[in-house]
């Protein structure tokens, strides 16, 4: 098998087995402390420009199938996992993630030693890599992860956004709950032969602004009763008020959120005109619409166990999180409430304008992969545009 190297900006250098594309790409290398969900992992757009580590050790075990991707296509730069289950084993399946990743020109790298790369940046912090098979030594590829662009300053929403406005799911379709029903439900499938779980009528317009959105959150909003107009990042304030919806929502997304400044001015525009509902990127985009600031994270928050309080109720909630920014609270004028923090680390989860019907939280209700806690806010949501009624 063809060996591969992980190369570190610091010098760091990681030895191991290559599989998926024979290529050699950089990017910020990050690590995910999920178990399961790597094909999430792998088709979420927050990944733009990023490199991930799986801390959990066997990977691949389940294949890849076409009904679980997250967007359109992968978005990793690499994959760094410590063993690939070579004969994935599920009836979903329909190729192997290392065909997947050749399919999509992805390197990956297996074979080492992921306790230590993830110490070593929970240590170090989050820093630029690269994965090659193509490198004739390391001190190549320490130059390479060096000399590669840095996420601070980077704006992947370009890369990831839509290009044209769009419904979401007009025919009722893509967004109904499948499930496996017991016998003694005697529930009939439907032409595909699955079984789903009916979704209800749609009572509110909105309009969704693309920075990098997951399709499990289309699915979300449509099942708690929105019909979503999805709409470019750059599109105007103007252009959405036209449209004249019940409410806004702001998605997640790649890169610095500093850098969006053509984002925060039309954002600003709609705050109290209209209610929004914000999470991870779109969160961040809110704090600089109100006129704060963030600041990057050591190593960031990606997985499915961070654990959030709610500083209204005392709740504390499991959570699923892709980020490496985070709002600088004291940053934040006073009509804007603090409401959630990550018992981790004490940072800012989640805010509530205190005059304008706004909320916003940094991690990820719709979940895909991760707990479900928090996927209540969907339904918080849809209160808060009836009250506004």
């Amino acid at each position: 098998m063809k060996k591969a190297l992980l190369a570190l900006e610091d010098g760091r250098v990681f030895e191991g087995t290559a599989f998926g594309a024979d290529a050699a790409h950089t990017g910020e290398i990050c690590f995910n402390t999920s178990m399961t969900g790597y094909q999430e992992v792998l088709t979420d757009p927050s990944y733009r420009g990023q490199i991930v580590t799986m801390t959990y050790p066997l990977i691949g075990n389940y294949g890849v199938n076409p009904l679980d991707t997250e967007s359109s296509q992968p978005h990793v730069r690499g994959f760094v996992i410590e063993e690939l289950c070579e004969v994935p084993s599920n009836w979903r399946s329909t190729q192997s993630l290392d065909a997947y990743l050749k399919e999509w020109n992805i390197p990956g790298i297996q074979g080492i030693d992921t306790r230590a790369l993830t110490k070593h940046l929970r240590t170090r912090g989050a820093m630029r890599a690269v994965i090659t098979t193509t490198a004739t030594s390391t001190e190549e590829a320490v130059k390479m992860a060096a000399n590669s662009p840095t996420m601070e300053g980077s704006d992947y929403v370009k890369e990831v956004t839509t290009k044209t406005p769009y419904l979401w799911d007009p025919e009722d379709k893509d967004s109904r709950d499948w499930d496996i029903p017991s016998p003694s439900q005697n529930r009939e499938a439907g032409p595909d032969g699955e079984v789903y779980h009916p979704l209800p009528r749609a009572k509110h317009h909105i309009v969704a602004y693309d920075f990098g959105i997951k399709r499990n959150i289309l699915r979300r909003l449509r099942q708690n009763g929105f019909r979503v107009d999805v709409v470019p990042a750059t599109t105007s304030a103007k252009d959405v008020l036209a449209k004249n919806p019940d409410g806004v929502f702001l998605s997640n997304g790649p890169g610095d959120p500093a850098a969006l400044d053509y984002i925060h001015k039309e954002i600003k525009q709609l705050i109290g005109v209209k209610p929004i509902f914000a999470i991870c990127l779109g969160h961040q985009i809110l704090g600089h619409a109100y006129g704060g600031k963030t600041f990057k994270l050591k190593f960031g928050h990606r997985g499915g166990n961070q654990p959030v309080k709610d500083l209204r109720s005392g709740r504390v909630s499991i959570t699923a999180q892709n980020h490496g920014f985070a709002i600088d609270p004291s940053s934040l004028p006073s009509n804007v409430e603090v409401t959630h923090i990550n018992l981790n680390d004490g940072t800012v989860e989640g805010m509530r304008h205190r005059e304008a019907p706004v909320l916003s939280v940094q991690y990820h209700p719709e979940a895909a992969p991760g707990p479900h806690d928090a996927k209540y806010f969907f339904e918080e949501f849809a209160r808060m545009i009836e009250t506004g009624r």
